[in-house]
C-alpha cells in the first residue's frame, strides 16, 4: 500500500527522465480546418518575439492563404528530397534540424508516415530524436490519428486512417485542444478554407456531417482531459501532495464477500460508465478474513474476477481497519467517488462494532460515498466444531501460556527480597505479550486472567488465597487486569498483520519465481511446460495445457503427463475457449468435470485454455487459493502473448526475406531470359515474311506467349520492390480498352468483345501504361476462362464517388471465397474444369498495378449471365471534369 504522504518512486523516476529532454506540445484537433497548424505558428510566432529560437521544421499548407501568410518571419529549414517509385518525395530534414540544434522545432501531422528508406517509418519517431537531443518541438494531430480512438473514430464516420500516433506519445505531451463548433467548421468547408469545393461537397456527405464532428470534438475534449488527468496524477504522486485533484472523476468500489458484492460492483461499472472516469475495485484484508469460510472466499474470488472482466483495476490491502485501508486507498488512486455496501445489520451489532460508512464518512474527506443496500446471507456451517475450535484456539496454546505464567511466578519469588511488589506486576506482562503475539487475542486474555489471579494468590497478602486484604491492592488487580487487556489485544492486532503481511510476502515471492520461471523460455513449447510446471508446483494439482485447433482443443503441455483427455473435459475446454470464462469443477458451469479449464486471455482474444485437477479427483483448488491463480492466469496470459508474438514477428522477418530472394531471383531469371527471346522472335519474324507457314505461326505464338510471361515476371518483381515508374497524364477510358483488346485479340479469339462505355464518362488521370497491362492481363485470363463462343463485356459505369471499369465474362465463374485469394501471387483455379494454362501471375499484376496508381480491384460473380466480373474502381480524385466548348476551342 503506497503512503500518501511519500513521493510514489515511479512517478518520480517519469518525471526525472524528462530532465534534459526536449518538451512536445501537441495542438489536438477534433477533424481538419479547426486550426491547429494556424495556431502552431501563431505560438511559434509568440515565441520567436520572445527571444527563443525558433524554425520550422515542416508545415503543411494546404494552400490556405491566413496559414501561409504566418510563415513570414520563421526560418524554414528546407526539406530533403527522396526518390521513391519514381517520384520524388518531400520529408522533414531531420539530420539538418539536429545540425541547427534550435531551441524550438514546429512540426506539423505529428502521424506522418515517412518515406521508405527515411531513418524512422513515422514522423512522431523523428520528434522523439529531436526531444532526445534536448529540442522542444510544437506539433499538431487530429483526434482520429490517436491509436486507441482509431476503430471508435471508423465504427460512425466509416473511414479509417492508416497512420496513428500511440497513446503514450500524448500521455507525455502538453495538449492543447483547438476547438471551433460543428456548425462554424462545417461553413469553413462551404467556404473553401479546408478542402478545394469539388472534395469539399463530398466531405460534407461523408465524414464532415455535423453527428461526426459533434463526436470527434466531444472524444478530442474528453482524451485531452486523460492525458491532463495523468500527468497531475504523477506529479502529485511525485512530490507527496494530498488531496484528491479531481481534475477527473476516478470510482472506488469497496467489495467484500458478501454476495451482494457483484451488485455493487456492477453499479460502480455503471457510474464509472456514466462519469467517463476509471474506476477500482478494492478488498480490505483485515483480520477478520482470516475467519473466512471457504464459500466465502469463493464469492470474494468471483467477485474479484467480476470486476477484472467489466474492466476494473483490482487489488488487495492489508490494513488494521476497513475504514483505515479504504482511506488508504482513496488517497492513492485519488478517487472523487466511492460505492460501499451497508448490510442491514441490528442495533446492538452496530453498537458493538461500530458502523464502516459512518466511520468512512467521517474521514474520507473530500469525497463523494455513494452507499447501496447490500443483502448478507449468512453461509451454512458445516462443521460448526471444528469452526468453534479454531476460533478458541489449540489446548496446547493455552498449556503453553500456563507454563509461562508459572515461570513469571517463579522468577517473582526468587526476587520478591530485591524488587518491589508492585513491579512484579510488570513481570506478568511477559506471558501477556508473549500469548497474545503466538497464539491470539483470546489466549491473551486468558493469559492475563490468569496473571492476575497468580499475582494475587502469591504476592498480595494474605498470600496463598485470593482475597485481597488492602483496597489499594484491589486497584492493582484491576489497573494490571486493564493493562493485560489492552497489551494482549496490541499483540493480536500485531499477529494478525504480520500473518497478513506474510501471507502477502509468500504469494509476491511465488508471482515472482513463475515469473522468472516464464521469462526463462527460450520456445512455445518450453513456456508451455513452465506453466504447467509452476502452476502445479504452487497450488499442488495436476495442470494441462490446451491449444484452440479446427479439430478441438489439443493437448499442448501436462504435468504429470497425461496421455490424453476424454471427451467430456475436451468439451469443457471448448466452452471455456468459446465464451472466454471459467468451466468444469468448482465453477458454475458444465461441473461434471474432474477438470476446471481457465482461459488465457489476453487483448487476442483466448490464446489456450489451462486445466487444473486435484489427484483424489476432489475440488481443484481450494477457496484461499483463487487469488493466486488469477495472479498466475493473468502473468501466464501476458507471456503467452509475448511468445506469440515473437513468433509472429519471427514469421514475418522470414517472409520478408523469402519475398525479397524470389524477387531477385524472378528479376534475374527475366532478365536471362529476356534477351533469347529477342532473338527468338525476331528470327520468327524474319522466316515467316521469308516462308509463311503455321508451325512458324504456332512458334511465333508460342514466343509470344513466353513473352508476356517474362514481362509479367518483371513486372511483379517491381511491384513487390515498390519500384515502379509512374507518369500519370489524362487517359480516355474508351482508347485505353480499344487498345488493350487489339493487343489481346490473339487470346480473346472466338470471343465477341462488347464495349459499353458511356460516352460521357470523362478522363480519368492515371499512367496510361499500367492501366494498359491491367486490362490486357484481365482480358487475358478472360478469354482463358470464358466458355468458348461466348461474349466478353466491357463496360463503364459511373457511380456518385467513382469510376467503375469492369470486365465480364460468361463462364462457371469463380469458387466461392476464392474472391480475395485470386489477386496473389501464383494463385489459380483448382479443378477439372479450370485448369488452364498460365503462371497465376495476370491478376497479382493487376493488383499490385492498380494500387500503385491509386485504384482498386475487386472480384465477383455475376448472375445475368452467369460468369465472372472483374471490376477496377477509379475513385472520385482522380477523375477529371468533362473539358467545356471553350477549353476545346
Amino acid at each position: 500500500m503506497t503512503d500518501p504522504a511519500r513521493r510514489d518512486p515511479e512517478a518520480f523516476l517519469r518525471q526525472a527522465a524528462q530532465e534534459g529532454r526536449g518538451r512536445l506540445k501537441i495542438f489536438l484537433g477534433a477533424a481538419p480546418g479547426v486550426g491547429k497548424t494556424y495556431e502552431m505558428l501563431t505560438g511559434g510566432m509568440q515565441r520567436l518575439k520572445a527571444g527563443v529560437d525558433v524554425v520550422v521544421g515542416v508545415v503543411e499548407t494546404h494552400g490556405r492563404r491566413e496559414t501561409e501568410a504566418l510563415l513570414h518571419g520563421h526560418e524554414v529549414i528546407p526539406r530533403r528530397a527522396v526518390d521513391h517509385a519514381g517520384r520524388q518525395l518531400h520529408e522533414m530534414d531531420l539530420d539538418a534540424i539536429l545540425a541547427r540544434a534550435p531551441r524550438l522545432v514546429l512540426v506539423d501531422e505529428l502521424a506522418h508516415s515517412n518515406a521508405p528508406g527515411s531513418r524512422h517509418p513515422k514522423r512522431y519517431q523523428d520528434v522523439e530524436e529531436l526531444m532526445d537531443a534536448g529540442i522542444d518541438v510544437y506539433s499538431t494531430v487530429n483526434i482520429q490519428h490517436v491509436e486507441s480512438l482509431n476503430d471508435v473514430v471508423a465504427s460512425f464516420t466509416r473511414v479509417r486512417v492508416r497512420e496513428t500516433v500511440p497513446d503514450a506519445i500524448l500521455e507525455m505531451a502538453e495538449i492543447e485542444v483547438i476547438d471551433i463548433p460543428p456548425d462554424e467548421l462545417i461553413e469553413r468547408l462551404k467556404d473553401g478554407k479546408v478542402y478545394i469545393p469539388a472534395e469539399a461537397s463530398r466531405a460534407l456527405n461523408h465524414f464532415f456531417s455535423k453527428s461526426n464532428l459533434t463526436a470527434l470534438r466531444e472524444m478530442a475534449l474528453r482524451r485531452a482531459a486523460q492525458a491532463v488527468d495523468a500527468q497531475m496524477l504523477d506529479y502529485v504522486r511525485a512530490h507527496a501532495l494530498a488531496g484528491s485533484f479531481a481534475a477527473g472523476e476516478r470510482v472506488l468500489v469497496a467489495i467484500s464477500e458478501a454476495p451482494g458484492a457483484q451488485g455493487l460492483v456492477r453499479a460502480a461499472k455503471r457510474l464509472a460508465d456514466a462519469l467517463k472516469a476509471r474506476w477500482s475495485a478494492i478488498h480490505i484484508e483485515t483480520q477478520r478474513s482470516l475467519a473466512l469460510t471457504p464459500e466465502e472466499r469463493a464469492q470474494l474470488a468471483d467477485t474479484m474476477a467480476l470486476a477484472s472482466r467489466l474492466g476494473a483495476t483490482t487489488g488487495t490491502i492489508a490494513a488494521p481497519t476497513v475504514v483505515e485501508g479504504l482511506r488508504h486507498a482513496a488517497a492513492d488512486v485519488r478517487a472523487t467517488q466511492i460505492v460501499i455496501g451497508k448490510s442491514s445489520r441490528p442495533w446492538w451489532f452496530e453498537l458493538r462494532h461500530g458502523s464502516v460508512v459512518d466511520r468512512l464518512v467521517r474521514d474520507v474527506g473530500d469525497v463523494a460515498v455513494h452507499v447501496l443496500p447490500v443483502e448478507v446471507k449468512a453461509a451454512p456451517r458445516q462443521h460448526p466444531p471444528r469452526r468453534n475450535a479454531r476460533q478458541w484456539g489449540r489446548p496446547l496454546d493455552y498449556l503453553w501460556s500456563i507454563l509461562m505464567i508459572a515461570a513469571m511466578t517463579a522468577v517473582g519469588r526468587l526476587l520478591l527480597e530485591v524488587i518491589d511488589l508492585s513491579n512484579i506486576a510488570l513481570l506478568y506482562l511477559v506471558p501477556v505479550m508473549f500469548a497474545a503475539a503466538s497464539f491470539g487475542l483470546r489466549e491473551g486474555l486468558f493469559a492475563g486472567a490468569v496473571s492476575s489471579l497468580a499475582y494475587n494468590f502469591f504476592f498480595l497478602p494474605p498470600t496463598g488465597t485470593l482475597t485481597v486484604s488492602n483496597p489499594e491492592n484491589v486497584i492493582s488487580i484491576l489497573v494490571f487486569l486493564g493493562v493485560a487487556i489492552v497489551t494482549g489485544q496490541f499483540g493480536a492486532r500485531v499477529r494478525a498483520q504480520a500473518d497478513l503481511a506474510q501471507s502477502s510476502a509468500r504469494q509476491n515471492a511465488a508471482l515472482a519465481g513463475f515469473s522468472r520461471g516464464l521469462t526463462a523460455s527460450a520456445s512455445r513449447e518450453e513456456l508451455m511446460q513452465a506453466i504447467c510446471g509452476e502452476v502445479a508446483r504452487l497450488l499442488s494439482v495436476r495442470t494441462v495445457l490446451l491449444l484452440p485447433s479446427r479439430d478441438g482443443p489439443q493437448l499442448a503441455a501436462a504435468v504429470p503427463p497425461e496421455d490424453r483427455l476424454g471427451q467430456i473435459e475436451k468439451a469443457v475446454a471448448q466452452w471455456a475457449m468459446d465464451n472466454d470464462q471459467p468451466a468444469g469443477r468448482g465453477s458454475s458451469t458444465l461441473t461434471a468435470s474432474d477438470w476446471l479449464f481457465h482461459p488465457l486471455r489476453t487483448s487476442r482474444g483466448v490464446l489456450a485454455v489451462l486445466g487444473l485437477a486435484n489427484e483424489d479427483a476432489g475440488e481443484p483448488l481450494r477457496s484461499d487459493q483463487l487469488p493466486l491463480l488469477m495472479s498466475l492466469l493473468d502473468q501466464a496470459s501476458i507471456a503467452f502473448d509475448r511468445m506469440a508474438l515473437e513468433e509472429e514477428m519471427l514469421d514475418a522477418r522470414q517472409v520478408r526475406e523469402r519475398d525479397r530472394l524470389r524477387s531477385a531471383l524472378l528479376s534475374s531469371v527475366s532478365h536471362d531470359l529476356r534477351t533469347p527471346l529477342t532473338t527468338i522472335l525476331s528470327a520468327v519474324h524474319e522466316l515467316k515474311r521469308e516462308q509463311p507457314s503455321d508451325l512458324l505461326d504456332s512458334v511465333d505464338m508460342e514466343a509470344q506467349r513466353l513473352n508476356r510471361f517474362v514481362a509479367n515476371l518483371l513486372d511483379m518483381a517491381r511491384v513487390e520492390a515498390g519500384a515502379l515508374p509512374l507518369k500519370a497524364e489524362p487517359t480516355d477510358l474508351f482508347d485505353a480498352v480499344a487498345s488493350a483488346v487489339h493487343d489481346t485479340r490473339r487470346s480473346l479469339a472466338g470471343h465477341e468483345v462488347l464495349v459499353d462505355i458511356s460516352p460521357d464518362i470523362p478522363f480519368v488521370q492515371v499512367d496510361p501504361t499500367l492501366l494498359h497491362h491491367c486490362l490486357i492481363n484481365l482480358l487475358d485470363n478472360t478469354g482463358r476462362y470464358a466458355n468458348p463462343g461466348t461474349p466478353v463485356r466491357v463496360r463503364g459505369r459511373r457511380s456518385p464517388d467513382a469510376i467503375l471499369l469492369s470486365v465480364i465474362d460468361e463462364g462457371p465463374g469463380i469458387p466461392p471465397g476464392m474472391e480475395e485469394r485470386l489477386f496473389e501471387t501464383f494463385s489459380r483455379f483448382e479443378g477439372s474444369d479450370r485448369i488452364k494454362h498460365g503462371t497465376g501471375l495476370g491478376l497479382a499484376i493487376v493488383k499490385g498495378f492498380a494500387e500503385a496508381m491509386g485504384l482498386s480491384v475487386a472480384a465477383a460473380n455475376n448472375a445475368d449471365p452467369h460468369g465472372a466480373c472483374f471490376t477496377i474502381t477509379i475513385p472520385e480524385h482522380l477523375i477529371l471534369s468533362a473539358p467545356t466548348a471553350e477549353d476545346i476551342a
